[in-house]
């Protein structure tokens, strides 16, 4: 089944091999994907007036706000960044502008478009590539004209097609040659925009091109690596822009997905002074973004009306009813995620198709040890992690990332040479961890 098509029910069942639990959060953005669809093969009068609903997903640290979005855009195909409400500044101030995240998601749908027209000239664009290293190796026979010496014409294809073969067996790897690469004269630099200082990349030499020739080098390099450079040259020549960039400002406006995180750190608190003073003023920017407006981008002017936002924050504070009132408004949708419990820690051990356990194995794998934990070793794990984050900072199921690297630092450290097969016991886990989490002091800076 096509992955627009995709129902509410499948796509939790697709998020459910990554994530434990949350099913409510996940239900809510599997129907705001689905609606995506449902939207875009309305009437042309009803889509200009559907609007996405936007979600806010409030929990703790860890607990898989930013994995079901990360999941999420990956599954539909669509433009996605992650964005820190935290890095935000006032118009006015020193920092990032919100308008950025908008040219970050365009930046991300013009590369998303670049590699999936790539591969539609893999083929193409390998056999230019061989044929240009070819062409370093054995130069191109010239035209045959008359009184010219056809033999060795016929010579020097046959050795050129011996070439060939040698190289797509991979028999000249090794074999230096000298490839043309650009040199840059002009260094990157920061600049002022018009709403503040932003990091954009302005490349001199790409400006002035019409004037000032571009410069090349000639550098030594094994075949190997030739082969790659001359490859993405040639899949640059065969792109067309002109294609990809339409489809790209196309994709962002109408399927792009947009994740605020930490939106809880720009609710201000109008007892304080100093920084905070900007926060509100921050909402206010993100406001009409949300809410729908045009933002110039260095591709083209994007509407904002129909991408998806999805804001997160733990909340612990504040809460989203101290947003102001119209930014409040265009998140009709909150969804309050679940804390992880022991059953929770134990499944997110084992259950993902990349779980932490299956990570640990396969770093240890690559030096021929199998590690092997026990159930009751499993249980014990997630029994301690959520110990820890009860008696400490809640920061969700990251907890598992210092119990385990705690609990296997020796190994990691100094991995078995002879003995090829070690399994993690409840005993070790015990011995390794008991006095860390006695310890207040230990386990608030070890776990």
């Amino acid at each position: 089944m096509n992955k627009d098509y995709l129902l509410p029910k499948e796509i939790v069942a697709h998020l459910d091999k990554y994530i434990i639990g949350q099913k409510q959060a996940k239900k809510s953005v599997a129907i705001a994907l689905r609606n995506r669809w449902r939207r875009q093969n309305a009437s042309e009068e009803m889509r200009r007036e559907i609007m996405p609903n936007n979600i806010i997903l409030i929990g703790p640290t860890g607990v898989g706000k930013t994995e079901i979005a990360r999941r999420l855009a990956a599954l539909a195909g669509a433009p996605f960044v992650k964005v820190e409400a935290s890095k935000f500044t006032e118009v006015g101030y020193v920092g990032r502008d919100v308008d950025s995240m908008v040219r970050d998601l365009v930046d991300t749908a013009v590369n998303m478009i670049k590699n999936e027209k790539a591969k539609e000239f893999n083929t193409k664009a390998e056999e230019n590539s061989i044929d240009r290293i070819l062409d370093k190796l054995i130069p191109q026979p010239k035209k045959i004209d008359e009184g010219d010496d056809i033999t060795s014409q016929n010579s020097m294809i046959r050795t050129r097609e011996i070439f060939r073969k040698k190289l797509l067996e991979g028999k000249l790897e090794d074999k230096e040659i000298e490839v043309d690469t650009p040199q840059s004269q002009f260094p990157v630099v920061e600049i002022f925009s018009p709403m503040g200082m932003e990091e954009l990349g302005v490349n001199f030499q790409e400006m002035f091109s019409g004037m000032v020739p571009k410069k090349t080098k000639l550098r030594k390099m094994y075949i190997k690596e030739a082969r790659r450079f001359i490859f993405n040259e040639e899949i640059s020549k065969l792109i067309n822009m002109d294609d990809v960039i339409p489809e790209a400002l196309e994709r962002v406006q109408e399927s792009g997905i947009i994740f605020i995180d930490e939106i809880d750190k720009i609710v201000g608190d109008s007892s304080k002074t100093g920084p905070d003073v900007s926060r509100e003023g921050v909402q206010r920017d993100i406001l009409p973004i949300i809410e729908g407006c045009g933002v110039s981008t260095k591709y083209g002017l994007i509407r904002t009306d129909h991408i998806l936002f999805i804001a997160a924050g733990a909340f612990h504070v504040a809460s989203p009813s101290d947003l102001i009132p119209e930014l409040q408004g265009r998140f009709p949708i909150r969804v309050e995620l679940d804390s992880l419990t022991a059953d929770d820690f134990e499944r997110i051990l084992t259950e993902p198709k990349t779980s932490l356990v299956k990570q640990y194995q396969a770093l240890l794998g690559t030096e021929n040890v199998e590690l092997i934990f026990s159930d009751e070793s499993i249980k014990k794990i997630a029994e301690y992690a959520e110990r820890v984050n009860m008696e400490s900072e809640n920061i969700g199921a990251r907890r598992l990332h210092t119990v385990l690297t705690t609990l296997l630092e020796e190994i990691l450290y100094s991995p078995p040479v002879r003995k090829k097969s070690i399994t993690i016991t409840a005993d070790m886990v015990k011995k390794s961890l008991d006095k860390i989490i006695e310890n207040e002091d230990l386990s608030k800076y070890i776990l």
